[in-house]
């Protein structure tokens, strides 16, 4: 791995340790404030907000800008944002619309961060593939531990001290962050492409997205798991209370079964991808996540249900890696910010479906009946995508996204006896013709 790439590595981690800090201590400041259902969503839906509105343009700036100052700015610029709450907490000025705000210019500095972050992990890798699946799984891993783990108890446990000191963390954290990635190494910007307006340069990356088929098999699967999952989680903790008895102290443990099994599938993912090829792996763990969360609908007992929650989390992790690994690879890097924040406004979106889904599901029928209609779903969609986003296609891909006389990726991802030539493929020869389409 790069030198640079430990440094990215610790800024991200230390940055995910101050998420899961303001993640646990936001709501919580929320609720000191008011006990209203609609005031304390608010909050929470503030967060989400800005991947709806501007999701595909902040790809396209992302791509217009230098991509690690983009990063190291939108760190510095939302340290100094949550000085603003601190400072209104410490003076007893808190309120439900700061408090909204606040998490809607998080969440807008997260965008652009993240859309950057994903830009800029090809260049500093070369694009290497199993460089690239190495990194991701490093930096899956720690965003979990980190967010998933350590962030919320601190946040709990700093909240405790004084309503402004879980939000002075989260903005240590995010300076510290933006220093480590200030020193990070300058990349060679992409080849710049024919001036655009800004519009006409994000409806480009879309269609991107959407002609190609491995890359819109790729972003079906978020986009339609997180229906599934928000339909889950809905209803888990009613679930977890009334056919599992599980307190609130049980409950806590139950999630963080998943957030095991997610660290575990990060890890995995790497050897999962060169065992059985990126596009199988990506097939099996699809399934592997439809039949955990079909095994917790039919739970008997808390025991099973957190051993299926691992398992689900598993698959998730591990496909949270090998799905972005393979995006970063084949798309040109002119268009990756574009690409990837699409990708990801498809799966935002799809969250506040999978919610109401769920709500309406246990409303109607009963408080299982979400569970099996996520676990159906799931499956339905590994049997959409599956030849989507087949080892033929993703080898075929990589072979069109290798540079001319460079390194042959494809054997890492593929095993021997599924390899074909790319020019028997005519889907790969669209998309070659695509690559070379949008270059000129």
């Amino acid at each position: 791995m790069p030198t640079g790439f430990g440094r990215l590595w610790t800024a991200q981690t230390v940055s995910s340790l101050g998420d899961g800090v303001s993640h646990a201590a936001l709501p919580l400041l929320a609720l000191t404030l008011t006990r209203d259902p609609m005031a304390l969503a608010v909050v929470t839906a503030a967060g989400t907000l800005p991947w709806l509105l501007f999701g595909v343009l902040g790809g396209a700036l992302v791509d217009r800008w230098d991509r690690r100052r983009t990063m190291w700015v939108m760190d510095a610029a939302r340290a100094v944002l949550l000085a603003i709450p601190a400072a209104a907490a410490a003076l007893d000025g808190l309120s439900i619309p700061l408090l909204a705000a606040v998490a809607f210019l998080l969440g807008l500095g997260g965008l652009f961060f993240d859309t950057a972050a994903t830009a800029y992990l090809p260049d500093l890798l070369g694009r290497d593939p199993a460089l690239l699946e190495r990194a991701n799984s490093r930096l899956r891993g720690a965003q979990t531990a980190m967010s998933g783990f350590a962030g919320p108890p601190a946040g709990s446990a700093l909240l405790a001290l004084g309503r402004a000191v879980p939000l002075l963390a989260d903005a240590v954290s995010f300076m510290l962050s933006a220093l480590l990635v200030r020193s990070l190494p300058a990349m060679p910007r992409a080849v710049p492409e024919v001036r655009e307006s800004l519009l006409r340069q994000a409806r480009a990356g879309a269609s991107y997205v959407f002609r190609d088929r491995l890359l819109l098999g790729l972003a079906l699967r978020p986009a339609v798991g997180n229906v599934a999952f928000l339909a889950v989680e809905t209803v888990l903790a009613l679930f977890a209370h009334d056919h599992l008895g599980i307190d609130t102290y049980g409950f806590g443990l139950l999630l963080t079964a998943e957030a095991t099994g997610g660290l575990l599938g990060a890890g995995t993912a790497s050897h999962l991808g060169r065992r059985l090829g990126t596009g199988t792996a990506l097939t099996c763990t699809a399934a592997v996540e439809g039949l955990a969360v079909l095994g917790l609908s039919a739970a008997p007992n808390p025991y099973v249900a957190a051993l299926a929650l691992a398992v689900c989390g598993a698959g998730m992790g591990a496909t949270m890696v090998l799905g972005p690994s393979l995006r970063q690879a084949i798309v040109p890097a002119y268009l990756i910010g574009r690409v990837a924040s699409t990708s990801r406004m498809l799966a935002m979106c799809a969250a506040p479906i999978g919610a109401f889904l769920g709500g309406w599901l246990a409303t109607t029928y009963d408080i299982r009946t979400p569970l099996y209609a996520a676990a159906i779903l799931l499956l339905a969609m590994t049997a959409v995508t599956a030849s989507m986003t087949s080892n033929h296609r993703v080898e075929a891909a990589l072979r069109a996204a290798a540079p001319a006389g460079g390194p042959d990726h494809t054997a890492s991802k593929v095993p021997p006896r599924r390899a074909h030539p790319a020019r028997c493929d005519p889907a790969a020869k669209a998309s070659q013709r695509w690559h070379e389409d949008q270059a000129v």
